[in-house]
């Protein structure tokens, strides 16, 4: 607990440095910048979903539908992107707009883009695994998002593996998804998170959840049944240093789920025309589950918003009970409140 709040001094200093102009990288909104110096619950959000996961205007109402559910819940969202060469932590309305109408213009930015794309003055979408990075530059515990990227199908021939899965095997943030993105190889992707010493927990389940549907067949090893449990999880792994992400999985909602043979016969085609086009790499997820939307006639869409509001009434729950754990035991005996 006393390494946790030393480093946030470290790095409420660094932000007071950037705020009042002192030529600092990263750019923190003032109401993030508030929440974290008075110890308050923050969440981080990623762009990737608002440019290449939907179409505009969809993309722009979910990420304020998002936002507000955050806020209503006692968090404070903080959408993370880069805008001409500048990371933000936290945009504003005009901000959210423009990477909105951007769309794919926005480059989709992983950590191994963020040097480019800062210094070609760039807009970046960043993806899980850079705002993570960023996120745990700041001092943000929690981040949602809609589906974690992973091992892709044939992925022991391809070695397609998302940078996400290593992200979370070095940097100290818990990720709250709906799992990983079902166009991926579950079993396989888990396997490589073990191998990346990551802690994988499920929400009020004993089973990872498969994206559009509530069960892949892979049991955890770790569930969890309350924002209580979640926040002592996590503060957990920030007390022991052991400088890793957690990854808590959960399930999309009974009422969204959509037909598991219907999405499942609709990735099936969509990765074989992926192959037949030669499509790879970072362009692979948004094509697939663009065809996957597009083939199911917009039910994928429309289960993907509801999983990722889910995930953001969940993950502001854990920020905030992450929050009060922190404060009651700062308060403690021989502690002084920050």
């Amino acid at each position: 607990m006393v390494y946790f709040f030393t480093r946030l001094q470290l790095i409420r200093r660094s932000m007071e440095k950037d705020l009042n102009g002192g030529g600092g990288l990263i750019k923190i909104s003032p109401e993030v910048y508030d929440a974290l110096s008075c110890g308050k619950a923050v969440v981080a959000l990623e762009s990737t979903i608002i440019s290449h996961g939907m179409p505009y205007p969809q993309n722009l109402q979910t990420a304020k539908a998002v936002e507000a559910i955050v806020r209503k819940n006692g968090a404070t969202p903080a959408t993370i992107a880069i805008l001409d060469g500048t990371p933000y932590v936290g945009l504003n309305h005009e901000q959210l707009e423009r990477l909105a109408i951007l769309g794919r213009k926005a480059q989709k930015t992983a950590r191994r883009d963020i040097p480019f794309v800062v210094a070609a003055g760039g807009n970046g979408a960043t993806t899980v695994s850079a705002t993570m990075f960023f996120a745990s530059k700041v001092g943000i515990p929690v981040f949602v998002t809609g589906g974690l990227g992973g091992v892709h199908r044939h992925g022991e021939q391809t070695m397609d593996i998302s940078s996400d899965l290593t992200e979370l095997g070095k940097t100290p943030v818990a990720v709250i998804s709906a799992g990983v993105k079902s166009i991926l190889d579950i079993p396989r992707t888990l396997e490589y998170l073990e191998t990346q010493g990551v802690t994988v927990a499920a929400y009020k389940t004993d089973e990872f959840p498969a994206f559009f549907t509530e069960s892949s067949g892979c049991k955890v090893p770790c569930r969890l049944n309350t924002p209580e449990e979640c926040a002592k999880l996590i503060d957990a792994n920030l007390n022991l240093r052991l400088e890793n992400g957690i990854l808590i999985a959960v399930p999309i909602p009974k009422e969204y789920a959509a037909s598991g043979n219907m999405i499942e016969s609709a990735i099936q085609k969509a990765l074989q025309e992926a192959k037949d086009n030669n499509v790879i790499g970072s362009a692979a997820t948004p094509f697939l589950l663009n065809r996957v939307n597009q083939l199911t006639g917009g039910a994928s869409l429309a289960a993907n918003i509801a999983l990722v509001k889910n995930n953001a009434l969940v993950g502001a729950k854990v920020a905030v009970s992450l929050a009060n754990l922190r404060r009651s035991i700062n308060k403690g005996p021989g502690r002084s409140a920050l």
